[in-house]
């Protein structure tokens, strides 16, 4: 981590989005830090492919607010959201199923849309279908 003695900053940021941060305070620190990080590529790019694999493959998927209200035989307070009706009178559909109606407010204002199914993250999740 920079601190207040640092003059030296090198980012790296590798095709798997591993970060590697060197930090110095002079000239010769910063080449005595080159110098390690080059003798131990190597090994910081193994680690990062074994930590996001180990991630990927080790972990499960976060936890929905359905799976912890059923671990704790809770039941949910929040209001019902409207249906995914479209102006036809059908429901709003892609590939993967009903899609969900949301709205909020952003720093733009407020917005409302009909959401994918499919997991969030999911590579093939369809486009927002934007109410105006």
């Amino acid at each position: 981590m920079a601190t207040e003695g640092t003059k030296f900053q090198v980012n790296y940021k590798l095709a798997d989005g591993t970060l590697v941060n060197l930090y110095a305070a002079t000239v010769q620190e910063l080449e005595t830090g080159l110098a390690d990080l080059a003798m131990n590529a190597t090994n910081i790019k193994a680690t990062g492919t074994d930590l996001n694999t180990a991630r990927v493959a080790g972990h499960p998927a976060p936890p929905t607010a359905e799976s912890i209200a059923d671990a704790f035989n809770a039941t949910g307070v929040a209001a019902p959201q409207p249906a995914s009706v479209n102006a036809a009178g059908g429901v709003h559909q892609c590939r993967h199923g009903e899609m969900a109606f949301r709205s909020g407010t952003s720093a733009k204002g407020p917005w409302k849309g009909y959401m994918c199914a499919a997991p969030k993250g999911a590579m093939d999740k369809c486009d927002t279908i934007w109410v105006r």
